[in-house]
């Protein structure tokens, strides 16, 4: 066995180049031609590549280092059966030393002679257009399958429409990036309507001189002029995945084996927490995020909807309902965190005689005209003033279930009952709100998710949420934690109940309150703590000044 110094290959011209991932470690056995690390340009990453087989014994460079061409990166003790060639090629000075191959360019003859034309890739802004809609007009927006920033395939649902007869979805007419949307929910558009702007990717050709009267080059140097090229650096043709492409969606920063990795796992990128410089990820990473999603139960990952194929109409005359989108989606939702949270739930009653008498009495004479402050006004405020007590009701779960995630912001979710289903719009900053300003803004929320008006991050971002069936009725219900929140607050109907003073049973008003918890992230003595002192606050309107 004798050892050998691996040099970073001619680069082009490019210097102080980042070691960004080092793929291999001491005493790893390599093949020709294998990924040994991943350097990054300012405006490209590239691949470096063993030259020959053999076994790693030092790697010179760390992660974050800058090098050059000709920089040693790594030292291997090579085999006997490595030619003298290989050795010679590897010891040769940096400008022999063969440079990264493109992506689709195999170290062959036949691959330097078809050589004559590059891709270079340009973003440019586009209009997102309502298709043909089958001669439909005026049909109504019901849900957005996409937010902006978020990126998308081609042919990939954007969002869907409703009309009288039919549910109907409109497709991304490209791969890219969603900028921004024009229209909202309960919004009425027709065929050619513009309804966004997206950002998408396109290829341009650029043509080559070709090489007269020259031998055919085997190695494919990088022009400095066209960086972009490296982003497409992957391993050589002969591993047979030079005809994959790699497809980035400008939300993940990865290398080309990180994601070919990724594309073999079946893993979407975007999901993955990068551990690497930069928020870089790196292989460790996807195998992790592989290894949580196989310890996950079945039914978290199908988070599918279960009915029966049973035929019940051999039993008597059936209707068949379809369910529209909302109650579709809700129904998935509800699956998921049904199947994934392990939820217990916490009842108690709160005395709110004194805060009934306060509010229909000297609270009146200090509203503005039109203004009413109805019971879930008090209860939303004291649920802050909880939240803020007991931090961890106002947090989540990481994905691995090994942190806690806090969140410092309070935004309330309130459910409303609506004709197509149940929706939750969220009161964002409610810290900064009154028990007015809580009583104003969730009654102009519901109308607009009764109307069809509330636009789509008008249900985003809530951190708890409170569930009322005050108006119907009820002595108590376990209401379903809203993944990925850890608690949710049920509101029944408040009745008159004797309750003892010490000296004799009175009459008083009480509150049933059910809360709902992911047991994983919070203990029976906690909720126990976090529901009383919601009983206390809503006792005496007072505790609310304090």
């Amino acid at each position: 066995m004798s050892q050998t110094q691996v040099t970073v290959p001619d680069l082009g011209g490019i210097d102080e180049v980042e070691v960004i991932e080092i793929t291999i470690k001491v005493g790893d056995t390599v093949e020709e031609e294998q990924e040994i690390l991943v350097l990054e340009s300012d405006k490209a990453t590239m691949e470096v590549p063993a030259p020959m087989a053999g076994k790693v014994a030092e790697i010179l460079v760390a992660v974050g280092d800058k090098v050059s061409s000709g920089t040693p990166v790594v030292v291997m003790e090579v085999s006997e059966k490595t030619t003298e060639q290989q050795v010679e090629a590897v010891q040769a000075e940096p400008e022999k030393a063969d440079a990264p191959k493109e992506v689709g360019v195999p170290n062959t003859v036949e691959a330097s002679e078809s050589i004559d034309a590059s891709e270079t890739e340009t973003e440019i802004e586009i209009e997102i257009k309502v298709p043909d809609i089958g001669g439909a007009n005026a049909v109504e927006i019901i849900e957005f399958s996409v937010q902006p920033g978020e990126a998308i395939d081609a042919e990939e649902s954007l969002l869907v429409l409703e009309s009288d007869k039919a549910t109907m979805e409109v497709p991304s007419p490209e791969s890219g990036i969603v900028i921004s949307f024009s229209v909202s929910i309960g919004d009425k558009v027709s065929e050619g309507d513009v309804i966004g702007q997206m950002r998408v990717t396109q290829s341009q050709v650029i043509d080559k001189p070709a090489a007269e009267n020259k031998p055919p080059d085997t190695s494919v140097a990088i022009n400095p002029q066209n960086d972009q090229v490296l982003t497409s650096v992957l391993r050589s043709s002969t591993q047979g995945l030079a005809e994959v492409p790699i497809v980035t969606s400008g939300k993940v920063h990865a290398g080309p084996a990180v994601r070919q990795l990724a594309r073999e796992l079946g893993v979407d990128l975007v999901q993955v927490t990068g551990s690497g410089p930069r928020s870089r990820i790196i292989k460790e990473d996807v195998q992790k995020f592989v290894k949580i999603k196989l310890k996950q139960p079945a039914a978290a990952q199908s988070m599918g909807v279960v009915g029966s194929d049973e035929d019940f109409s051999k039993f008597g005359p059936i209707e068949k309902l379809p369910l529209n989108k909302i109650k579709q989606v809700t129904a998935k939702n509800l699956v998921k965190s049904w199947s994934t949270i392990p939820q217990v739930t916490q009842f108690d009653e709160a005395d709110i005689t004194e805060l009934e008498k306060y509010r229909k009495g000297s609270m009146v004479s200090m509203l503005d005209e039109g203004v009413k402050v109805s019971p879930l006004a008090f209860v939303l405020k004291a649920c802050v003033m909880a939240l803020q007590k007991f931090p961890q009701f106002n947090s989540s779960l990481n994905l691995d279930g090994t942190a806690l995630v806090i969140k410092q912001y309070y935004n309330l979710g309130v459910a409303v009952e609506t004709p197509d289903g149940l929706l939750v719009p969220v009161i964002k900053h409610s810290d900064s709100k009154s028990i007015v300003d809580f009583a104003k803004e969730s009654a102009e929320l519901a109308a607009k998710a009764r109307n069809k008006k509330l636009p789509i991050d008008g249900m985003m971002g809530g951190t708890f949420t409170v569930s009322s069936l005050g108006g119907i009725g009820g002595t108590a219900f376990t209401p379903i934690v809203a993944a990925p929140q850890v608690a949710i607050l049920g509101v029944s109907k408040a009745t008159y109940k004797p309750v003892w003073n010490g000296l004799e049973f009175e009459p008083r008003l009480m509150l049933p309150l059910s809360l709902s918890y992911d047991h994983r992230v919070v203990d029976g003595a906690e909720a126990a703590r976090f529901a009383r002192y919601l009983c206390q606050l809503l006792s005496d309107t007072r505790h609310m000044l304090l």
